[in-house]
């Protein structure tokens, strides 16, 4: 096996390579033995299955079971100019997981342990693979939870690589405000501490910021320090209809104004809250809505529910219904978490594709008023919902893949509807992250000297281009 220094200084992966790749499974099966697995079924669930971005299957998938073995792993890779590819659950939306030049897919649902938590400094140590849901169930006993909901039980590594967010944003932040510091297994084999527990520090370069959202491009995380928060000892949920986006979009702005701490805001348009009536059983009327959840004390919900219930009127929204009991605000925010799945059905037997843009939320009405004309004009079926509290809001574009001018119609409303967040000072991705799908926007909102710049730490930290090569930035 090459060693570190001769792995760096190998001519940058470019295409695929049969006969590396054939020395690299072999050299990892004496090594991982069944841990190793190359069969076709397997190969492609590690590849993209989420969206229109074709499947493009590793060669081989390994089950690590700790730091070490994700070193060994990548020494083995990087001694033949291999590719690896990190994987947690396959829930991410732009074919991140794909492996365009093949290579290794490392799947972490092994390295699912919680090291350690530490109540009295709201913290906890993980591995990547546990789940969201897996740590909050760990938590609970002990009055804490971990924030951030995607939606998708999606593994805490991933969510970390994906600079992941969810409806809890607008008030709990996202990834980047919640991981305090990583390990990272560099493209040499070495292993990164980003940073200690502290809370804060201003010792060199923010390595943890630089790592979460970097899509695997630059290193495999394998164990994370994350922020926790104490269980509210009050929650209150309830939903508002409103006669316009318009106006849903003036009251999430006047709430946050007035300094309500509200800490969930989803919009969902009317042909969402259709979908989510048939889908849900629910019988909510189909007109805009917001979704709407509070926490503190019990004194402190109801007074936040009783001033959002009068920004509401004021717009012509409401009633404002609200409910503390567990049952009740479970089957609300499932219904809002199965939007996509409530969207499909809108159409049945044909594809559906998640995509999200985030504007600025004083921009927030007209984008998603200028989106749903586009969809009208184009004669599309694409149901809205939105994190409103931060500006974020995506569509679920169902498509008739058999239908060659459909399928054009809806790559036309995809382009129109980045070029329109772009337009208003936005991004084209909030929080699904950019993998291969959304690599064309990049230059356009970011410009040619932050791609060099972010193609300069890419081939100082992986110059064999074989960490999740094809996304986020191409190396030539």
């Amino acid at each position: 096996m090459a060693d570190a220094t001769a792995a760096n200084t190998a001519v940058p992966v470019q295409s695929r390579d049969p006969a590396a790749i054939k020395a690299v499974i072999t050299a990892l099966a004496a090594a991982f033995g069944n841990r190793l697995v190359t069969s076709q079924a397997v190969r492609e669930q590690h590849g993209n299955t989420l969206t229109w971005v074709p499947n493009q299957p590793p060669d081989a998938v390994v089950f690590p079971q700790t730091t070490e073995d994700v070193q060994q792993i990548v020494r083995i890779c990087a001694g033949h100019g291999v590719p690896v590819i990190p994987f947690g659950t396959g829930t991410s939306l732009e074919g991140h997981v794909n492996a365009p030049l093949g290579g290794v897919s490392i799947d972490v649902r092994d390295m699912n342990k919680v090291l350690a938590v530490h109540a009295e400094d709201l913290d906890c140590v993980i591995e990547p693979g546990i789940t969201r849901k897996a740590l909050n169930e760990h938590l609970r006993d002990q009055g804490l939870f971990f924030p951030i909901d995607p939606g998708a039980d999606a593994s805490l590594g991933g969510m970390a690589a994906t600079r992941c967010s969810g409806t809890n944003a607008v008030r709990y932040g996202t990834m980047k405000d919640n991981v305090i510091a990583m390990k990272v297994v560099l493209a040499n084999g070495d292993v990164m501490s980003t940073a200690r527990r502290a809370k804060k520090s201003s010792a060199g370069y923010d390595l943890t910021r630089l790592m979460v959202g970097s899509e695997g491009t630059l290193g495999v995380i394998t164990e994370l320090t994350l922020k926790l928060s104490g269980i509210p000892e009050a929650i209150a949920s309830g939903v508002c209809p409103f006669p316009s986006v318009d106006a849903a979009c003036k009251a999430t702005i006047l709430t946050i104004q007035s300094g309500i701490p509200v800490a969930r805001i989803e919009l969902l348009d009317a042909l969402q809250i259709k979908a989510v009536n048939a889908y849900s059983k629910l019988s909510l009327p189909e007109v805009p809505m917001l979704f709407v959840e509070f926490h503190g004390t019990d004194a402190s919900v109801a007074e936040q529910s009783q001033r959002f219930g009068e920004i509401a009127s004021e717009l012509g929204g409401g009633p404002f219904d609200w409910a503390t009991k567990p049952e009740d605000r479970s089957r609300l925010w499932q219904a809002r978490h199965d939007g996509y799945y409530a969207g499909r059905h809108l159409r049945p037997g044909v594809s559906a594709f998640a995509t999200d843009v985030c504007v600025p939320i004083s921009r927030l009405a007209e984008c998603v008023n200028a989106t749903q004309r586009e969809i009208a004009e184009l004669k599309l079926v694409a149901p809205i919902l939105g994190h409103v509290g931060d500006g974020n809001f995506h569509l679920t574009l169902l498509v008739d893949m058999d239908d060659a001018d459909e399928v054009k119609r809806a790559k036309i409303l995809m382009e129109r509807l980045v070029e329109l967040a772009l337009s208003m000072d936005g991004t084209c991705t909030g929080e699904h992250g950019v993998g291969q799908g959304k690599m064309k926007y990049l230059l356009a909102e970011h410009g040619a000297p932050a791609l060099a710049a972010m193609a300069s730490i890419k081939r100082a930290l992986d110059p064999q281009n074989i960490m999740n090569p094809g996304k986020i930035v191409t190396l030539s």
